[in-house]
């Protein structure tokens, strides 16, 4: 039956099949709650966002999404040592560069594991810009 789209109704994006789809539309998500980033966003087009233009824009949200940016980032980093973890547990190596594994995460600063700034968007845009090139 063709049921309308009912207001407030979320609609589903189909997979990206990024292995961070979900930090991506989470931290979408978030950005998106914060009035003057969502105008800027609507605004922008392609080539602002991939310049990196649009992420200086990060230090203008408010501090409740600057905070639940950097919950999501410390949640994807324990996600990400995790699956190394237990690449490592299978593969049972000595002498593993860790800094080198930690390298091929290239959608979020690992340098800085504890809170989400605009380095880090940046790095998310360009990745996922990266991967549908």
């Amino acid at each position: 039956k063709g049921e309308g789209h009912v207001e407030g109704e979320k609609i589903e994006n189909p997979d990206t099949g990024l292995y961070y789809d979900e930090y991506l539309r989470q931290v979408i998500d978030v950005l998106e709650t914060d009035k003057h980033f969502r105008e800027k966003l609507q605004t922008a087009d392609i080539e602002e966002i991939k310049s990196g233009k649009l992420s200086r824009e990060l230090d203008l949200v408010s501090h409740h999404v600057r905070t639940r940016l950097d919950e999501l980032k410390r949640q994807e980093v324990a996600r990400l040592r995790m699956l190394i973890k237990a690449k490592m547990d299978s593969v049972q190596e000595t002498g593993i560069d860790h800094q080198a594994l930690l390298k091929q995460f290239e959608h979020l600063n690992h340098q800085n594991p504890d809170t989400f700034e605009p380095k880090d968007l940046d790095m998310l845009i360009k990745a996922v810009s990266a991967r549908y090139k």
